[in-house]
């Protein structure tokens, strides 16, 4: 019952904005160029960002399951922070570092072209930043419920360590990397304010639903935010659809 009155207040308001808006408004906004680039964009630039998570987050997230290390529990808080942080706070830390006089921004662009400042390479430093967390940390339990007996009976069965982390410790923690990388998607197709201070052009579809809510009104920014919402609604399901399917294979050879 309990769960269910939880359930309740999250989908009220999600049913209260889709319930109020006309087909017509939907197919008028849908047809909208700006809208559905943007859209687009936030899909792309969060997908880049989700694999940039799993590339580096994944090996993080294995030292810190694994290693005992001075220091671990503080890199662990700072895997944490962007959680903490108000996230007009992180646009503008992220604006010291790769914005155009940026410590990495500025030389990114004069050696290699590299400009963070308007570009989707921006959105996508924003969008890691804020969501990194959530790839590192499933990764990380996944990584801690897998019994450290299974791996050392591999290693006396002969396989080295590079056979033993692709054939026994991944795939056993498939699901819950597969898990974060779904919840760094979402967190980061959903980004507006460090998104918006980094590279408010070119615009993802929270900050054109933002601009089309200051320019036009609640009326086409709701129908905007309510395709954005199909959109990622069934991206999830997909994601997490996939992400379990791996329950169903047989075991590793």
């Amino acid at each position: 019952m309990l769960g269910s009155l939880l359930l309740a207040f999250i989908v009220a308001p999600l049913l209260g904005l889709v319930s109020a808006q006309p087909i017509g408004s939907l197919r008028r906004v849908a047809a909208m160029a700006d809208v559905r680039d943007a859209i687009g964009l936030s899909l792309g630039c969060a997908f880049a960002a989700a694999l940039l998570a799993g590339v580096f987050g994944t090996p993080l997230a294995y030292l810190l399951a694994r290693a005992r290390f001075p220091g671990r529990d503080f890199v662990a808080a700072i895997v944490d922070l962007p959680l903490a942080v108000p996230h007009t706070v992180a646009g503008i830390a992220l604006l010291y570092v790769f914005g155009r006089r940026g410590f990495i921004g500025g030389p990114a662009g004069r050696w290699f072209g590299l400009r963070f400042w308007g570009t989707a390479a921006g959105i996508v430093a924003a969008m890691l930043f804020v969501a990194a967390p959530y790839a590192v940390n499933a990764a990380r339990l996944g990584f801690e419920a897998i019994d450290p007996r299974l791996e050392r009976v591999a290693r006396t069965l002969g396989a080295g360590p590079w056979r033993v982390l692709w054939r026994i410790t991944l795939p056993l923690a498939r699901r819950s990397i597969a898990t974060g990388l779904t919840l760094t998607f979402a967190r980061a197709i959903s980004e507006f304010a460090a998104v918006a201070m980094l590279a408010y052009y070119p615009m993802t579809a929270p900050v054109q639903i933002y601009e089309m809510f200051l320019r036009y009104g609640l009326s086409d920014a709701a129908a905007a935010a309510v395709l954005l919402l199909a959109v990622s609604l069934g991206l999830f399901v997909l994601f997490r659809r996939l992400a379990g399917a791996g329950d169903r294979i047989g075991p590793v050879r």
